[in-house]
């Protein structure tokens, strides 16, 4: 399916933002969020959010530093 992360295209096998979020990589670190067509999702409905054809996900990790 094709859905758009962080305003770039992306191909993906994911139907979850769960499975989405393991195939980038970020799914385990402590400081990510992330939002779906505007929508924040928090990490414990990860798992039970389906993703749909052409959706918008927004990821932010937060970064430390001064």
């Amino acid at each position: 399916m094709r859905v758009t992360i962080n305003d770039e295209p992306k191909e993906t096998a994911a139907r979850t933002l769960a499975d989405l979020l393991a195939e980038l990589g970020v799914a385990q670190e402590p400081a990510v969020a992330a939002a779906v067509d505007e929508q924040v999702v928090p990490r414990s409905r990860w798992t039970d959010h389906a993703l749909a054809e052409g959706a918008r996900i927004l990821v932010i990790r937060a970064a430390q530093g001064g």
